[in-house]
């Protein structure tokens, strides 16, 4: 153990105690007892660090896939990143290392294998047959570019096609490049003096495998017969083709264009169409040809045995159609749909009956891939409704702004939430069950409630049951309907702390026990909610006002002064305290015209009506001062025990019971310290140089905030670009003296060195690294709670910590953590019962604290985290008995005092991407790992560790990334995740029926390998493109059982094996070279792209 000798000097303490070595002799041997009596449990064997899920809409996708025997749906995005979804609860997400963006996904239907193809022109083979998928095999192409490709059902054979025209053949199972090649000037008409463009289509006639369909983007469409390698047909149109789909009979195809059109072609007839569509166009009257309208991205041909066949096609809308939303189109025999979609369309797939594609499709549902949401329409239904989706895919809503994590939570939680939740369900959703419905459910292996509350850009809040590695929303609550909605830009003008968003959550701070709930909001208001499961109607929204500025003066005001309370208005019914104001107010509006006295929103006074839920118990709203806009809050803390909500920002501090709906506290920062002040300071008055007010993140040099720490107050880093462009530069000294409020916790401990017992008390954080304690005396329980005040009063406590306050707690003698007192939670709409009352009266707040009830003797420990250090301190003796430095040149971005193995300990996330773990109370360090560094604003502020080893962050703004540092969690692990391949049938293939069979008509297959092989076709140039290995090869084998692919990716294992690997060194330095060539392309890119852009918008 270390000995801190010099402690107080290195602390930088104002006041050094005389008997310095005597005290240290003290500490010495206390700290020497505490070890001894305190067995610590948690060694470094119990942590281990690895992400474990991804909840959410995959961010920019790009591409889409369906297995229709697996059932299992893959998207892929503009990052590489690869997510498959099964049934509700079974989903993956896999990463492509080299981060380019997938152009094209393929399934090996049925084998437990995909094809993905990127922009940087490399395949990857990946086997789904493990829980995590791996790549099997890459090829990456040297000097052409891929633009698209096709797998025909039970072939090995992937079409390859390319920008110059050219198609290559792919083997699947080798992932070598067969010798055959389709050159585009052997396709084309020889006497065509153009280039056809890049390839966009490839498809076999579903009636013949030896005849292939290829669409040039210029519009030419060439059959190609594969064994006698030249063209049958050429169909030629003068608009540009974006897609082509076929009849499954193989007579007709169908291509859509660039003005809009469809044309249907019979394939013996190229010299023009059978018929020329115009799905969105105006007819006119002369027979003349349509109005051109958009491009018709693509187009999909179904067809039914008992009806008209389906075309469904997206985009073709006419140009007259400005600020229409996108549309998918279903055309079914004379009846046209047109179907509106949130979000431009990405790409969308039918889902037919038969993975066949020579029979009746029977077509029953579309998933459409939006840009920022997936849809599922069910075909068979009349009106075509959706699904709903089971899926956690609306986490981006609104731009999500904070996050909380709660890992076991009371029990009754969750029932509770979902309860009231499910009224909120919309209705007239499809009544079939969810068609992606593949894969298995992992085992359960953890039993606790899980809860993720996020708060959002629109001022909403979300609850989330998080339990055993899923996701799923239980209850959104709108914070923003407390408040009069502007309905122009001219009625809004005392929003402008902000530009928009002027609701935004900035911090959450929940009690699940008594399931209190309080938010700040970007524009300095704060509102505290009370769960009930009774519907109310509140007649006058209960609000307080509070004026909280920043300002020293030459001349004190005289101590205790009393200031009458401000004019609220709506609070008629509720008793009026006399508030103490650091500083009177001289009128409600200035006489020099300067905005004075009003909040920045203006809550609704008409009746309320409040669902079961989250109901208001009080709105809080800072006010402006003299001109001063009012500063965002930074801390915010709520007690249910004693009824009280605290919070901060740069200027100061106040506290209000939110019971008798009063304020009980409204102090400038400095005032704190009283004649304590460890900081000389300029006297400053507020009209001098304006405060710079920003959006969500405009996090000064002088502040580093508790939920919203960006930037450490000691980086020099200037971050305004969320800052209004009226707000002026901050002197130093300024800077140096704004000290904001950081962290804040209720507790019941020692307040004073003397104390022989602990009491009801605030802790207070500051940005410079102050812990002040003051004293709460509150009045008995029961209707004299109401009745009496709460008497609030400085400690003279102040203890010095390095860097910003970030998180505090307490443990008792044994070393166990003391949670705050708290109230156990009841319906307050049902009148209680006299047993009841009785009762509520004898109640005093629940403190679960064990040393209320020990002997007075009995001591216990504070634990405080910076920015930069933690420190355990004895108490009531204030003894530093530990201290840890976190980090010397980085500075923490999160600290949480957590449990995990029957024991607790204090997690750190690093601003240089270590994650960090100490035991506690001796603060030894258990983990040190270097998992991300901080890229952007959205990690520091949803960042947030919980119990039982979990912690998440938003990984992008659509997406949760889970990640756990409990060593039994990640052996679990494996467990706990689903199954996405599950041994299914191969449904029979179509009949071709007696006739066919005797005169040859029905499905033509092709011998393959006889064409493509290297007997056949020879080797493909060596230049062309090279394999790389990839890294799940063996672990692939193992999991594939059976299937094409598992069989020959077995044999060429065992080829390896048995020392034959010619050319493997050089693959696997061309794939390092490559990958360190794309990942420099890809983070320049990122730059570039993410320069200017406010971080919750990324």
């Amino acid at each position: 153990m270390r000995k801190f000798n010099i402690r107080k000097v290195l602390d930088g303490l104002t006041a050094v105690s005389a008997a310095a070595s005597a005290s240290s002799a003290a500490q010495q041997q206390q700290a020497g007892n505490r070890e001894t009596e305190i067995q610590e449990t948690l060694q470094s064997e119990h942590f281990q660090l690895c992400k474990t899920v991804r909840h959410g809409f995959p961010y920019q996708p790009s591409a889409l896939a369906f297995d229709p025997v697996q059932k299992i749906l893959a998207i892929g995005t503009q990052t590489g990143a690869l997510r498959l979804f099964g049934r509700p609860g079974v989903e993956c997400y896999c990463q492509h290392d080299s981060g380019a963006a997938v152009i094209q996904l393929q399934f090996l239907i049925n084998e437990g294998a995909l094809v993905s193809a990127l922009a940087d022109d490399t395949l990857h083979l990946w086997n789904l047959r493990q829980k995590r998928p791996a790549i099997l095999h890459s090829l990456k192409f040297n000097r052409e570019r891929i633009t698209f490709c096709h797998l025909p059902f039970q072939s090995k054979w992937l079409y390859v096609g390319t920008e110059r025209g050219n198609i290559h053949i792919v083997n699947v199972e080798s992932f070598t490049l067969s010798g055959y090649v389709i050159m585009w000037n052997k396709a084309i008409e020889l006497s065509s003096k153009s280039h056809p463009g890049p390839i966009v289509h490839i498809s076999d006639n579903p009636m013949d495998e030896g005849k292939l369909l290829i669409g040039f983007e210029s519009g030419t469409v060439v059959l190609w017969d594969l064994k006698s390698k030249k063209a049958d047909y050429r169909y030629t149109h003068d608009e540009a083709i974006h897609s082509v789909a076929w009849h499954h009979e193989g007579k007709q195809f169908i291509c859509s264009h660039s003005d809009g059109t469809l044309t249907i072609w019979n394939v013996k007839s190229p010299t023009k169409p059978f018929q020329t569509i115009t799905p969105h166009g105006k007819q006119l009257k002369d027979g003349k040809k349509p109005e051109p309208c958009k491009p018709i991205l693509k187009v999909e041909y179904k067809t039914t045995r008992a009806g008209e066949p389906f075309i469904i096609l997206s985009g073709g809308l006419s140009y007259d159609t400005v600020g229409r939303r996108p549309c998918l189109t279903v055309m079914h025999g004379k009846s046209t749909a047109v179907l509106e979609m949130d979000y431009s369309i990405v790409d969308f797939l039918t889902l037919c009956e038969t993975p066949y594609p020579n029979d009746f499709q029977e077509p029953y549902a579309v998933v459409v891939l939006l840009e920022k949401d997936l849809v599922l329409i069910d075909l068979a239904q009349n009106g075509y409704p959706i699904f709903e989706n089971p899926y956690p895919l609306t986490i981006h809503e609104s731009p999500v702004t904070c996050c909380e994590y709660f890992a076991d939570c009371p029990v009754d939680l969750i029932p509770a939430l979902y309860s009231v939740g499910a009224r909120q369900k919309r209705q007239g959703y499809s009544k079939k069950e969810w068609p992606i419905s593949g894969g298995n459910w992992g085992l359960i292996t953890q039993s606790y409630p899980e809860i993720i509350i996020t708060g959002h850009a629109d001022g909403s809040i979300k609850f989330w049951d998080a339990s055993a590695i899923t996701l799923q929303v239980l209850y959104k609550l709108k914070t923003a309907k407390v408040f009069e909605k502007s309905r122009n830009k001219d009625d809004r003008p005392n929003t402008d702390i902000v530009d928009e968003d002027p609701y935004a959550i900035q911090i959450i701070s929940w009690c699940p026990e008594s399931r209190m709930l309080c938010i700040a909001g970007v524009s300095a208001h704060v509102i505290i909610y009370r769960f009930s499961k009774q519907e109310v109607t509140t007649e006058i929204i209960p609000m307080l006002e509070v004026r909280l500025l920043y300002e020293i003066n030459d001349v004190e005001s005289p101590d205790g002064e009393q200031v009458p309370p401000l004019p609220t208005p709506g609070t008629g019914s509720n008793p009026q305290s006399i508030v103490p104001q650091s500083h009177p107010s001289t009128s409600s509006s200035s006489s020099d015209g300067l905005r004075d006295n009003v909040p920045c929103l203006k809550v609704k006074n008409s009746p309320l009506k409040q669902s079961p839920g989250y109901q208001i118990e009080l709105v809080i709203q800072l006010v402006w001062v003299s001109g001063e806009p009012p500063q965002q809050i930074t801390s915010l803390a709520v007690n249910s025990a004693y009824g009280l909500v605290v919070f901060g920002n740069c200027n100061g501090i106040a506290m209000v019971d939110y019971l008798q709906k009063t304020v009980l506290l409204n102090l400038g920062t400095i005032e704190l310290y009283g004649s304590n002040d460890p900081y000389r300071r300029e006297p400053r008055s507020p009209r001098k140089s304006r405060q710079p007010s920003g959006g969500l993140c405009d996090i000064n040099e002088g502040t580093t905030v508790p939920e919203d720490r960006c930037k450490s107050p000691t980086s020099d880093v200037k971050d305004n670009s969320f800052s209004r462009s009226r707000s002026s530069s901050v002197t130093s000294i300024d800077k140096e003296s704004r000290e904001a409020i950081s962290a804040l916790h209720f507790c019941e401990t020692f307040t004073r060195k003397n104390d022989t017992s602990p009491s009801p008390c605030l802790w207070v954080g500051t940005t410079l690294g102050t812990v002040l304690v003051i004293v709460l005396n509150l009045p008995p329980g029961g209707e004299q709670r109401l009745l009496q005040p709460v008497i609030v009063s400085p400690s003279g406590t102040i203890l010095r910590l390095k860097g910003a306050i970030l998180r505090m707690a307490f443990l008792d003698t044994t070393g166990s953590l003391v949670p705050p007192a708290h109230e156990p939670w009841r319906e307050h709409n049902v009148p209680e019962d006299k047993d009841e009352k009785d009762k509520s009266k004898k109640r005093r707040p629940v403190s679960v604290s064990p040393s209320s009830s020990q002997e007075i003797s009995e001591n216990q420990y504070a634990v405080i985290c910076s920015e930069k250090q933690a420190k355990v301190i004895s108490l009531p003796s204030q003894n530093c008995i530990y201290k840890q430095n976190i980090t010397e040149t980085s500075f923490v971005l999160r600290g949480d005092i957590v449990s995990l193995s029957n024991s607790i300990c204090l997690a750190c996330f690093c601003a240089n991407g270590h994650i960090m773990t100490f035991s506690l109370p001796s603060l030894r360090p258990l983990l040190d790992v270097y998992y991300l560094p901080l890229t952007n604003m959205r990690i520091a502020r949803t960042f947030c560790f919980t119990n039982n080893g979990q912690a998440l962050y938003l990984v992008s703004p659509t997406e949760i990334q889970r990640l756990t540092y409990s060593q039994e969690t990640c052996e679990n692990l494996q467990e706990m995740l689903g199954e996405l391949f599950t041994p299914v049938e191969t449904p029979e293939a179509p009949n071709r029926g007696f006739f066919k069979g005797l005169f040859g008509g029905g499905a033509q297959s092709l011998d393959r390998e006889e064409l493509f092989g290297e007997s056949a076709a020879g080797k493909a140039s060596r230049s062309l493109a090279q394999h790389i290995p990839g890294p799940g090869g063996i672990e692939g084998v193992k999991g594939a059982a059976s299937g094409v692919v598992g069989e020959l990716a077995r044999a060429r294992l065992a080829l390896d094996e048995r020392g034959q690997k010619l050319g493997e060194l050089e693959e696997k330095t061309a794939a390092m070279l490559y990958s360190a060539d794309s990942f420099s392309k890809h983070a320049h890119e990122m730059m570039l792209k993410y320069k200017d852009k406010k971080w919750y918008q990324f």
